[in-house]
């Protein structure tokens, strides 16, 4: 009788899909993110205009994370160069600011010198985007 309890039991479990793998289910990474001081530049136009932006940057991991960290000059400087380096007409669209952070992910990727990796930057969000 124990047995075919049991046996019962088994079927049922299995024909209801409630599989042990359920319980196997992988559990999302949570996201590492380094943020940059905000930032204010000089733009490329007639008169004084401005752009203040706040970057946060999504890494693969923590080894990256301290990489940025501990180059956070040297990146911050590049970030500077490339976006004073803009004219206010470019950065007003959606289509502007997501070809930025494309542009400043690239730069800020870049290795720092020939015996390190790059920097594992896999994403770049604007916190802060202001022109003025």
């Amino acid at each position: 009788m124990l047995a075919a309890g049991a046996a019962g039991y088994m079927y049922f479990q299995h024909k209801s899909g409630a599989a042990p793998a359920e319980a196997a289910k992988p559990v999302p990474e949570k996201p590492i993110f380094v943020t940059l001081e905000p930032m204010t530049v000089n733009l490329q136009a007639e008169g004084r205009k401005y752009l203040h932006v706040g970057i946060s940057l999504k890494v693969k991991d923590e080894a990256s994370k301290a990489q940025i960290v501990e180059f956070m000059p040297e990146l911050r400087s590049r970030a500077l160069l490339l976006l004073s380096n803009r004219t206010p007409d470019t950065l007003m669209s959606t289509e502007d600011k997501t070809r930025i952070a494309a542009e400043v992910q690239s730069e800020l990727n870049r290795p720092l010198n020939d015996t390190l990796p790059p920097q594992g930057i896999t994403s770049v969000s604007f916190n802060t985007f202001v022109v003025q």
